[in-house]
């Protein structure tokens, strides 16, 4: 009796799966026929039992699941503020403009023609893309901080916020400083120098001062890091040579400083730099003050993304992020996609990353509002979003590699959980052809099936030899079922349910 009912729960389960078809796809193609389109396959593909496989088969293996991500996303700097609100006040002459784009960015309902960008970087302070340089307390010597103001912040940032917070109640805000204020550094400035160390309880209150500052506006704080890129040191704008002892020291202030005002559940997220010093910096950050820092954030622009594994393998139980990667003026657009696809928004992900940014979130067609003197990006930074000043707007490759990415792992349901990474392999005659990203997302019923969703690469563009972009005709095997789709070159994202 009891084989009995093994063989009809595994038949059950096979004929679940069986009657499964992938309806939903989003694409975006290297020649832009297809620019993160949805459509509905002309064919239901259905999942059947296995034959032959494709000249690429992905394999899913759901019962090995990994870490939640938590969405993808950009930094609201000053200048990608300013912006926003320029084009929002167009709204007279260009009816609805600024909202059609802010839908389009930060809409997470499901089934909505958007991307849903729901993890935001807010800097503290000014950056290398800000009007002028300020702290929220430049009153020299205040070490009790009675002069601390964040409206010393362009309005422009608070209100772009709530706009987005109007729309997408589930975005995440990290926020972090690129400099403590001047007089609290050696030469008294906020570009470039070190902290000096008899500041450290009083930048840790700063910190603690910005969190409340942010919530007295109605803001959810999600995370904190004490500096970003601390091995940085510019003088052309607002940074700061941090050392690992000093970064463990205000953690672990700051840590109690959260605790004890009623703030544990905000994150403290250290390191905040490139991917080649994952082996050291953040490590030594763990061992001096594991205790107070969540996890660790990394940046694309020296090291590789398999740099994270250096981290993760000794801190497994640490969270990951992925926070920050600049566009540059002038770069290949599907080499571009194909670059953040691979490295960041499914390769860092793969490596245990929660989160998947870019730098600014949107700029002018030349990379400005910046900071006078920056050097910056070299030939000049681009934008996710590139807001015009007469109050029209476009995307980028920025975004379309981004939002293929984040419509996997968005919840199904409202107030549903967010999607986790799952085990996912590629085998067959064309298995280099193909980047794959495979993820779960529950339901908030348990008796609602799950979502299953992959994101796929195909960079078969020949790109080395001669021009000439092949389609894959790939299988995707799926407790012992089998589904074939033909991905053409670019990134593809589709998905489909099965019981938990």
């Amino acid at each position: 009796m009891l084989r009995s009912l093994q063989v009809f729960g595994s038949l059950a389960l096979l004929q679940a799966v069986a009657s499964q078809q992938i309806w939903d796809i989003w694409q975006t193609t290297w020649d832009r026929d297809m620019l993160f389109t949805y459509f509905k396959p002309t064919d239901p593909i259905n999942f059947v039992t296995p034959g032959a496989i494709g000249n690429a088969d992905i394999v899913i293996h759901d019962s090995s699941v990994y870490q939640t991500v938590y969405g993808f996303g950009a930094s609201l700097t000053d200048s990608s503020a300013e912006l926003f609100n320029n084009l929002k006040a167009y709204r007279v002459q260009n009816s609805g403009s600024y909202w059609k784009l802010m839908h389009y960015l930060f809409n997470a309902t499901d089934g909505a023609n958007s991307a849903g960008f729901s993890y935001i970087r807010v800097p503290l302070g000014a950056t290398d893309f800000s009007a002028n340089t300020y702290s929220y307390d430049d009153t020299s010597g205040d070490t009790s901080l009675n002069n601390f103001d964040i409206n010393a912040a362009p309005s422009d940032i608070f209100s772009v916020i709530q706009d987005i917070l109007s729309i997408n109640h589930m975005a995440r805000f990290h926020i972090l400083p690129w400099s403590p204020p001047g007089w609290m550094k050696s030469g008294g400035t906020m570009r470039g120098g070190l902290l000096n160390t008899q500041y450290i309880n009083t930048m840790a209150n700063y910190l603690l001062k910005s969190v409340q500052a942010f919530l007295d506006k109605g803001i959810p704080i999600y995370s904190i890091s004490i500096q970003n890129e601390p091995e940085n040191n510019d003088s052309t704008y607002p940074t700061c040579n941090m050392s690992v002892a000093t970064e463990a020291q205000i953690g672990l202030a700051l840590r109690t400083l959260l605790n004890n005002h009623g703030l544990s559940s905000v994150k403290i997220i250290g390191y905040d730099h490139n991917w080649v010093d994952a082996a050291n910096y953040p490590v030594q950050l763990m061992q001096q003050a594991g205790s107070a820092f969540d996890g660790v954030s990394f940046h694309c622009y020296r090291g590789s993304v398999s740099d994270q594994a250096l981290f993760t393998s000794q801190y497994p139980n640490k969270e990951v992020y992925f926070t920050e990667c600049s566009g540059t003026l002038g770069s290949d657009w599907w080499n571009d996609i194909k670059w953040y696809t691979d490295n960041i928004f499914i390769g860092s992900i793969s490596y245990g990353s929660s989160s998947g940014l870019m730098w600014n979130l949107a700029l002018d067609g030349s990379g400005q509002p910046s900071l006078p003197g920056i050097d910056s990006c070299g030939g000049g930074c681009r934008g996710v979003v590139q807001i015009n000043n007469n109050g029209t707007w476009s995307v980028n490759q920025e975004f379309y590699s981004m939002a293929q990415a984040s419509k996997a792992i968005l919840p199904r349901d409202a107030g549903g959980p967010w999607g986790q990474r799952i085990g996912v392999s590629i085998g067959g005659s064309l298995d280099w052809a193909l980047v794959v990203g495979a993820y779960k997302t529950g339901r908030v019923s348990s008796s609602d099936w799950n979502r299953y969703s992959i994101v796929v690469l195909n960079w078969d563009d020949s790109a080395s030899t001669t021009w000439n972009p092949q389609p894959v005709k790939a299988t995707i095997e799926f407790r012992g079922m089998q589904a074939t789709y033909t991905f053409p070159v670019g990134v593809t994202t589709l998905w489909w349910y099965a019981p938990n």
